[in-house]
């Protein structure tokens, strides 16, 4: 096989699963286009709303509770099957609930799905991939998110402004849908990728490392030969088959040293990345571009701004993660968002408004987006060894969803009791310390097999 069928092959594969980080992206983003709609229709209270934004959390948590162990158990590519029927079902059953209680429902529903596809999605991509793109293809889930989100935003805009005076009044269910109820439409659009991710996995293969942990040897060469190409699948094939002969051990290893060095930077560095306030920016932008003296009438516009910004700059990570490598892009990303954040702050502490305070917040999503963002993806799906990976890339997954709780929970507490310079200082801190905290503890991985890093790993 040559290197540009290879090249692809595992490409093609990458963008399945990265179908995964899009539902993820989409499903979170749509909700801002429908709380209003819903409010008035359902006549919610605080309460109710505060639970139907927070239900999905739980489904999250849930997700990634069982998906790393059950990944490890039966296998990567099942349970990404198992994302995607969530991802459906939810999507059909709340465009379609007539009850509150049938909407929390399924929002825990799709929130299960959100967990779980974070979580294996880049796990799957950093096992399929070869070990020179590995990081530019574990980055790719990172753009998927940011595809799916912009494109959530789009849709809402899109289906709020036009197609709701545009369908015929004599088709009553689309009428129904998009005009009477048209927070129903904005989630009916999620039918088409989750169909598009459950019918597309059948046209992937299992993770090779899993399948020789499983004992599926000559299953795992087939698929190794189909992306490295057979002069190299033999090599590879040989150093995971050694590597999962001496690998042999239980999950607690995982809470114990050497692992539990590697899992405590891997969480730390993930925790910090969340503490950013990368999710404050995103989801309360209309609020902070307001504050900065821009008119926005159109909230879901302005939303968009962001939306694509975050889209756009993760293309640097894919372009340079591999080349720079991870520490290095970790290491300037952070340090340099720190600074854009004081700057930030800075201008809402002088008075400095308009469209430079916007620019200043471009900055960070720009470093964010290179660094911070999708290297904690990357990182944490290498550094482990395979039969602890899963339940490893758990770990880090929930101490990224119970960060990001943690900020959508504060951030209105501290700009309404502090103000919004002082919890912009408090963000760029944080940003300090990753950038410490790499500086210290992280190694670098560019160029590795899995195998190679394991090794590293268990010498530290």
């Amino acid at each position: 096989m040559s290197k540009e069928t290879s090249i692809y092959t595992v490409s093609f594969i990458t963008m399945i699963a990265a179908l995964g980080g899009f539902l993820f992206g989409f499903d979170m983003a749509v909700v801002s286009g429908i709380i209003e709609p819903l409010k008035q229709e359902f006549g919610l209270s605080s309460s109710q709303e505060g639970l139907f934004v927070s239900s999905a959390l739980l489904g999250c948590i849930a997700g990634v509770a069982f998906s790393g162990y059950l990944s490890d158990k039966i296998g990567r590519k099942k349970v990404l099957f198992i994302a995607a029927i969530l991802f459906l079902l939810s999507a059909i059953g709340f465009s379609f609930s007539s009850t509150y209680s049938l909407l929390i429902s399924f929002r825990i529903m799709a929130g299960i799905g959100v967990g779980v596809a974070s979580n294996i999605s880049p796990l799957y991509i950093s096992e399929i991939a070869p070990a020179k793109k590995r990081g530019s293809l574990v980055t790719f889930y990172q753009l998927a998110i940011t595809i799916g989100i912009l494109a959530a935003y789009i849709s809402n805009v899109y289906l709020e402004r036009y197609i709701s005076i545009q369908i015929n009044a004599s088709n009553h269910l689309l009428h129904w849908i998009f005009s009477e109820h048209i927070w129903r439409g904005m989630f009916l659009v999620g039918i088409v990728p989750a169909s598009l991710f459950c019918c597309s996995l059948f046209f992937v293969p299992e993770s090779p490392r899993w399948l020789v942990q499983s004992g599926s040897f000559e299953e795992a060469l087939k698929t190794l030969n189909k992306v490295n190409g057979k002069e190299n699948a033999l090599i590879e094939f040989d150093a995971i088959k050694n590597a999962a002969v001496h690998d042999k051990g239980s999950i607690r290893e995982l809470l114990h040293l050497p692992l539990s060095k590697l899992l405590w930077m891997a969480m730390i560095l993930t925790a910090l990345s969340q503490f950013s306030g990368i999710n404050a920016v995103i989801f309360y932008g209309p609020t902070i571009l307001k504050s900065s003296g821009i008119v926005t009438s159109d909230a879901l516009l302005y939303q968009a701004i962001f939306g694509s910004a975050n889209m756009i700059f993760t293309f640097i990570a894919i372009w340079k993660v591999d080349s720079l490598g991870r520490r290095s892009l970790y290491i300037i990303g952070s340090l340099s968002a720190a600074i854009a954040l004081a700057i930030t702050a800075t201008c809402f502490l002088l008075g400095i408004h308009g469209w430079l305070m916007l620019l200043c917040i471009l900055l960070f999503l720009l470093f964010f987006a290179f660094s911070l963002g999708p290297l904690k993806f990357v990182i944490a799906t290498e550094i482990f060894p395979t039969y602890v990976r899963g339940t490893a890339v758990s770990f880090c997954i929930m101490t990224m969803w119970l960060s990001d709780w943690l900020v959508n929970l504060l951030f209105p507490i501290l700009r309404d009791g502090l103000g919004v310079a002082t919890t912009f200082y408090i963000f760029s801190f944080f940003c300090i310390l990753s950038f410490l905290y790499a500086k210290m503890k992280l190694f670098e991985t560019k160029g590795k097999t899995l195998e190679e890093i394991s090794s590293i790993s268990h010498t530290m």
